[in-house]
């Protein structure tokens, strides 16, 4: 009896160091999968900002370049404070010669730094970057000047929700000009081995774990490292829990787990489900025109409520959809449950117009007009009818974006850029790519009657937009005050917002949309 107990005693406690054991190697290796796609994520999230920023830079400094005033003239400086004052990232901007800075818009002459600054590197193109930037520094946050040709701007890096606010340590490195060897730009940790900083991807080096993200044209990276110890300290909840219920209940705990991280992945499978079940459905804006309020158009958006039974929003799922390359199937369940659910309305209102988006992919997608074109022929509506909305962003390869606009054109289809002013649009931009109208983002709508700075800008955009000649639509329009303001802008402006209906069924918009031909949309709601 007593040797049974012995052997019963010696399994139990043999089978608890089992569970104990491997509840530690799987909490261990969550810990670790956690700190990957952790370090993956926030390398992704830094180097499109850091994007975002030198795009910005570049836009900037061409426009600098085609000042029309006399060299640091104080009329050249104030120019330059206006361009500058429009901008997210940048702290300073001027002249500067032999490395002396002549000119600056934050500083006055007196101020100027008497020495000479002296540039780090020189990267393709000319350009020259300055990693101390002397009394132009903010504070302590990273900051750092770039100059082409006699122009220099200084880069604020720590603005907020930019590359100077990271979640993990990080290292931005550039490939200059004269050199394959990357250069360390921004850190907030000492440099590791040079090989983890120009090949995309994860990499382990001894304790420490990285993930690099790189630009398209490989000449800057963003990398991202932790250490082993701090991931499992991040991660230590998880670690002892897995340890205490050992086993089986480990296991289960890591299949919890798993399914939390596959998460994405599973999203992704549903939204593939639901496109072949044809499981989305359509609500429709009303667009109007300034200031009799009569509907004169819609906007389509997609909907969709997962197998869960919640209601998941636009930006998640078309994001999703992006990402695994698949969106142009939402593009085209969009276009044609649209439009044949208007083919009648079309026939009766033929100035009646309805605008649905599409995604950057789409813009490439050499079915994506073959599709449209399609679409219309099934509906028996014209392509006229149809406008096609894009956003700045996805306007970035330049050459394709104009030669589908052109071809959209051509076909008969009207073409908006959506959201602008969030992108980066410039005025020969804007000409290129000879799009039709301008949907205002509800940023700038938001901010009337306000004292926010963006205010100030809406006067710049409809004057940009009247030497154009393009049609304006204001977004997010929620208040009369909003409204009034629209419609004594000018020539007719089309508008579209809370204050005129939100999103509804194709029903409920047919009975707007009967209302309104013999009302005022906006009188009705008031």
């Amino acid at each position: 009896m007593r040797q049974r107990v012995l052997v019963a005693l010696l399994v139990t406690i043999l089978a608890a160091a089992g569970g104990t054991g491997a509840g530690y190697l799987l909490g261990a290796g969550l810990a670790a999968r956690q700190a990957r796609f952790l370090l993956q994520q926030e390398s992704g999230r830094l180097i499109a900002q850091e994007n975002a920023f030198l795009k910005e830079t570049y836009a900037t400094l061409k426009k600098m370049s085609s000042s029309p005033f006399p060299y640091c003239s104080d009329a050249e400086v104030s120019y330059f404070r206006r361009l500058l004052f429009q901008t997210d990232y940048l702290r300073d901007g001027g002249r500067i010669r032999d490395g002396r800075i002549d000119c600056s818009v934050t500083l006055s002459r007196a101020d100027l730094p008497a020495a000479p600054l002296k540039p780090d590197f020189s990267m393709p193109g000319g350009s020259k970057v300055y990693r101390e930037t002397g009394p132009l520094q903010v504070g302590d946050r990273p900051t750092f000047g770039l100059q082409f040709k006699d122009l220099y701007v200084v880069i604020n890096s720590g603005a907020a929700g930019t590359i100077g606010s990271p979640q993990l340590p990080y290292i931005l490195t550039v490939t200059p000009a004269s050199s394959r060897t990357p250069a360390r730009l921004l850190s907030t940790a000492p440099q590791p081995d040079d090989a983890v900083f120009n090949k995309e991807g994860p990499a382990r080096i001894k304790e420490t774990l990285y993930f690099t993200r790189c630009t398209p044209d490989g000449l800057s990276c963003v990398t991202t490292h932790t250490t082993i110890r701090q991931a499992m300290r991040a991660s230590q909840y998880v670690l002892w829990l897995c340890m205490a219920l050992g086993g089986l209940v480990g296991l289960l705990f890591g299949f919890v787990c798993s399914l939390y991280y596959q998460r994405s992945r599973s999203m992704e499978q549903q939204l593939r489900r639901a496109i072949r079940r044809d499981q989305l459905r359509l609500a429709y804006q009303p667009i109007v025109s300034l200031p009799e309020g009569r509907i004169v158009g819609a906007e389509a958006l997609a909907r969709w409520t997962d197998e869960e039974g919640f209601a998941v929003g636009p930006d998640t799922f078309i994001k999703v959809a992006e990402e695994h390359g698949f969106v142009g199937a939402i593009t085209e369940l969009v276009v044609r449950h649209a439009l044949r659910d208007f083919a009648a309305t079309f026939r009766a209102h033929p100035e009646f117009h309805l605008s649905v988006n599409v995604a950057a992919s789409d813009l490439a997608d050499q079915h994506f007009l073959a599709m449209l074109e399609d679409a219309l022929e099934d509906a028996g509506v014209r392509a006229d009818n149809l406008t096609i909305e894009i956003t700045e962003s996805s306007t970035a390869r330049h050459e394709v974006a104009i030669e589908t606009v052109r071809r959209l054109h051509q076909k008969g289809h009207r073409v908006h850029i959506d959201d602008f002013g969030t992108g980066y649009s410039s005025l020969s931009y804007l000409q290129d790519l000879a799009i039709d109208a301008i949907k205002i983002d509800r940023s700038f709508t938001r901010s009337i009657g306000t004292d926010a700075v963006t205010v100030a800008i809406l006067p710049q955009i409809l004057a940009m937009a009247a030497a154009l000649d393009l049609q304006v639509i204001a977004e997010g329009v929620e208040t009369g005050e909003q409204a009034h303001y629209f419609a004594q802008a000018g020539d007719i402006i089309l508008a579209q917002g809370w204050l005129f209906g939100r999103a509804v069924s194709v029903v409920e918009f047919q009975n707007l949309l009967t209302a309104s031909e013999s009302m005022d949309v906006v009188g009705q709601i008031a």
